[in-house]
C-alpha cells in the first residue's frame, strides 16, 4: 500500500485520468474529491461491499 501525506487542495493521480484531490480536513473527517473516467465505476467501499454481496446473492436467471 502506497500511504501519501497531502494537504488541502493537493491531488494524487493514479493512472491515465484518475484524480483524487482532497477538499477538505474537519476533526478526523477528510473530504476527498475524485474525478474519473465515465467506465471507472467509484463507490465507497461499504457500498461496493452490499453491491457485490447482492450480486452473489442473486440467482444466475432470476426474474424470467
Amino acid at each position: 500500500m502506497l500511504v501519501l501525506t497531502r494537504k488541502v487542495g493537493e491531488e494524487i493521480i493514479i493512472g491515465n485520468g484518475i484524480r483524487v484531490q482532497i477538499t477538505a480536513v474537519k476533526g478526523d473527517r477528510v473530504k476527498v474529491g475524485i474525478v474519473a473516467p465515465p467506465h471507472i465505476r467509484v463507490d465507497r467501499a461499504e457500498v461496493a461491499e452490499r453491491i457485490r454481496e447482492f450480486a452473489e446473492a442473486e440467482p444466475v436467471g432470476a426474474g424470467r
